[in-house]
């Protein structure tokens, strides 16, 4: 006999809830810091790790969908050069965008 189980009503299957790794990079050579603040972490900076080479990388888990962020060195937002483009935030700042899919 053949049964058909209900999916969960929580959405937990749902694309909603995916999350992929996104590594960010950012090239500051003699900076003394740098963080990276986004919509994803409700724009608390979180330090940033210097590799040998003199760039700055952290990896964060990120849901699908279009995130606003921006690199703090040495306190400065700093747009990435290499993200999916450019927006504004609610104070009509540009910030850098990047899209996970």
């Amino acid at each position: 006999m053949n049964t058909m189980q209900d999916k969960p009503s929580n959405g937990i299957y749902s694309a909603n809830n995916s999350i992929k790794p996104v590594n960010f990079f950012c090239s500051a050579r003699g900076a003394k810091t740098v963080q990276l603040a986004g919509d994803f972490n409700h724009w608390h900076p979180i330090l940033m790790n210097q590799r040998k080479d003199g760039w700055w990388f952290i990896q964060m888990w990120l849901p699908l969908g279009h995130h606003q962020y921006h690199f703090l060195v040495d306190g400065e937002p700093t747009l990435d050069l290499h993200a999916t483009g450019i927006a504004r935030d609610e104070h009509d700042e540009p910030v850098s965008l990047i899209a996970v899919g």
